[in-house]
């Protein structure tokens, strides 16, 4: 699968990221490597593999539910790059 520089520059655009014209070209490319292998390994026979590990096998991977008090605004909000009152205060994504 092809990736273009606008379909990167979109992706930067979306994560907030500043990537020149090079990096673009750069990250197309690679992208592009990596769905390409991606899509490789969907012709792979896996007939008769066992599957090594992961969160689907295990069991009772659940723990009960703890009340705690809330540490309030002050310490919730301490990191906040903007807030307003006792709320975070995020760009607007939707026009």
């Amino acid at each position: 699968m092809k990736i273009s520089q606008q379909e990167v520059e979109k992706m930067a655009h979306l994560a907030r990221l500043d990537v020149d014209d090079e990096l673009k070209k750069t990250l197309a490319g690679q992208l592009s490597d990596i769905l390409d292998y991606i899509d490789a390994l969907k012709d792979v026979d896996v007939e008769g593999v066992i599957p090594a590990s992961g969160a689907a096998f295990m069991n009772n991977v659940l723990r009960e539910d703890e009340e705690k008090p809330s540490p309030g605004p002050d310490v919730t909000l301490a990191n906040a790059p903007e807030r307003d009152q006792d709320f975070y205060v995020v760009p607007r994504v939707v026009k």
